[in-house]
């Protein structure tokens, strides 16, 4: 590493560059629709098989039973309530 000021001045300019890149990416990172569309599309890989479109029916039967025996237990406990 060289003290000369230009060779200094360069590594500062060069490390603010490098910083800048990666602000930027953390404020993209961050920004709500982003990570709105990222948590959409894990929901939809959750559902659907990204490499061939095809529904994942063993995901979708999980999730309709779990909602069926919410149901279930809330018609349940009102009879038993009432």
């Amino acid at each position: 590493m060289s003290n000369q000021p230009s060779d200094i001045e360069r590594e500062i300019e060069e490390a603010r560059e490098r910083l800048a890149g990666t602000i930027d990416q953390l404020l993209y990172r961050s920004h709500p629709k982003t990570i709105i569309s990222r948590e959409i599309a894990q929901v939809k890989a959750y559902y659907v098989d990204p490499e061939t479109g095809e529904p994942r029916t063993d995901n979708i039967l999980k999730t309709v039973g779990g909602i069926l025996g919410v149901v279930a237990l809330g018609i349940v406990l009102r009879k038993i309530t009432n």
